[in-house]
């Protein structure tokens, strides 16, 4: 009997014969859940009960032991396909089930620990990884030269969005039709918060993302013929009127294991070939499958069980703030935060920019715990898992690791958000005044973070004209005891 996790959903993780599947209440309850993250997990979970019929045994519990020790007890041998995170992993080793190699990734284990075996620490690069994968399929390439002659077009894809635009202009994104499941799934969940046996972050709403192998190739048949052609160019901008614009939001059915990211690949691959869709988009969307995706993938293994926990480098120990639990943006001023915060709160997604240069960036600017911020993102996003957030969110967005992911902090002032976005329109706060009242916390918050970090990262050589700036500033000091201090935010 093959038991299947919830992320383990689609047809690529099962190879016929008995399956399990086990809806346990334990999973919501330990740690507080985004609601449509809980609605999603049990809607699909329930979905490929229905699809599997007599196929499958579904069973509800408290905990997966509950369910597990019993069967092996009557002689039922278990068996699963390599489960995504460190606890899954023990669990399964400790009860003895079997295992085959984990699937719904581009590329092995067995390929990156070839690839990482000679590489030295502190010179693993995502675009090495990502050249050699390329290299090694024939994607996107002619020969043996990358189409179009580079590897790499994210240069070209760093476009502001349109002036005076409320949106890309583009149809709405796929969204499907509920059911009787989700139905059951909002009554259960409403039932349990009430009662105090789970916590849930944000607000309920209609279900936004695939729950159903269908809808999965639904959403991403509709990305390839209305979205992929402006994803590359306005992939890190934002528009307050258009929380989606060109993302495909297919990183949620994918971690649901419903897509394999190959099939993403490939039909954006083919898009391009048929001349409907640029290069610098395709590539685009490969790079943050083929690249990014399975990088991080790889690193949680790669960095060791302990990476979230043994790393806090620049020495972050405030709090998560109640406005990051509450996802709301009551109370907040500042119109980018206030924004992410209840788009966050309504949906439970928003895209990478908005996750690594406003909610990213404020949390490092202001010091917040690195190890608290990588657990409210893997539990406020519908995305959010344990294999995908440590690389993000320790690595690259808190350069709490002192630099294995990232080379520098990825922090910025208001001058970048102001940039690619709409936000500062309107806003209490002007993205170019560092000190008073209307001061940005973005603008401030940068050279007060750069002046608390400066003894652990001045001999970065890529910091070394952000610190000769710094230096020139007259009312440094003004601006730290600002920052210090600031409520308004």
């Amino acid at each position: 009997m093959r038991w299947l996790m919830a992320d383990q959903l689609g047809p690529h993780f099962d190879d016929g014969g008995e399956i399990l599947l086990i809806e346990a209440k334990g999973v919501l309850a330990r740690r507080p859940y985004h609601w449509a993250k809980a609605h999603l997990i049990l809607s699909a979970l329930r979905h490929r009960h229905a699809e599997l019929g007599s196929r499958a045994s579904y069973v509800t519990a408290e905990h997966y032991r509950d369910v597990l020790i019993p069967l092996q007890a009557q002689g039922i041998q278990l068996e699963m396909v390599n489960p995504t995170s460190w606890g899954s992993r023990a669990l399964v080793a400790e009860l003895g089930i079997s295992t085959v190699p984990s699937r719904g990734f581009v590329s092995s284990e067995e390929f990156f620990g070839n690839w990482v075996a000679d590489k030295k620490p502190g010179t693993l690069k995502l675009e090495n990884f990502y050249r050699h994968w390329r290299d090694s399929t024939g994607i996107l390439m002619e020969g043996p030269q990358p189409a179009g002659g580079q590897y790499n077009y994210d240069h070209d894809n760093r476009q502001p969005p349109p002036k005076g635009a409320m949106n890309l202009g583009l149809p709405a994104p796929w969204a499907p039709v509920e059911d009787e499941i989700d139905a059951q799934v909002r009554a259960d969940l409403t039932a349990w918060s009430e009662a105090g046996e789970i916590t849930l972050l944000g607000r309920d709403g209609p279900r936004r993302f695939a729950a159903t192998r269908s809808e999965a190739l639904e959403a991403l048949a509709e990305f390839v013929e209305t979205r992929l052609m402006d994803f590359g160019p306005f992939e890190d901008a934002s528009l307050q009127g258009d929380d989606v614009r060109a993302h495909s939001m297919l990183s949620v059915p994918m971690n649901l294991g419903l897509l394999h990211p190959q099939e993403v690949i490939d039909a954006c691959v083919a898009a391009y070939e048929r001349g409907d869709a640029p290069l610098g988009s395709v590539e685009a969307i490969v790079r943050q499958i083929a690249g990014w995706r399975d990088w991080v993938w790889h690193l949680y293994w790669h960095l060791g069980e302990n990476y979230v926990v043994r790393n806090n480098f620049l020495e972050a120990n405030v709090d998560l703030p109640e406005q990051f639990w509450k996802l709301d943006g009551e109370g907040v001023d500042a119109a980018c935060m206030k924004h992410v915060l209840t788009a966050v709160g309504d949906s439970g997604y928003a895209h990478h920019i908005q996750r690594l240069m406003i909610l990213g960036n404020w949390s490092l600017q202001r010091g917040y715990n690195p190890q608290q911020l990588n657990n409210w993102f893997i539990d406020a996003f519908v995305d959010g898992t344990p294999w995908v957030m440590p690389a993000n969110v320790i690595g690259m967005s808190q350069h709490a690791d002192g630099g294995l992911v990232a080379t520098k902090p990825y922090s910025s002032g208001g001058a970048y958000i102001n940039s690619m976005s709409d936000f500062c329109k309107g806003c209490p706060f002007n993205p170019k005044i560092r000190l008073g009242e209307d001061a940005c916390p973005f603008t401030a918050g940068y050279w007060a973070f750069l002046n608390r970090v400066e003894p652990k990262i001045r001999t970065n050589h890529r910091m070394a004209q952000p610190y000769a700036g710094m230096r020139k500033l007259v009312d440094l000091v003004a601006v730290v005891e600002q920052e210090r201090s600031r409520v308004n935010w």
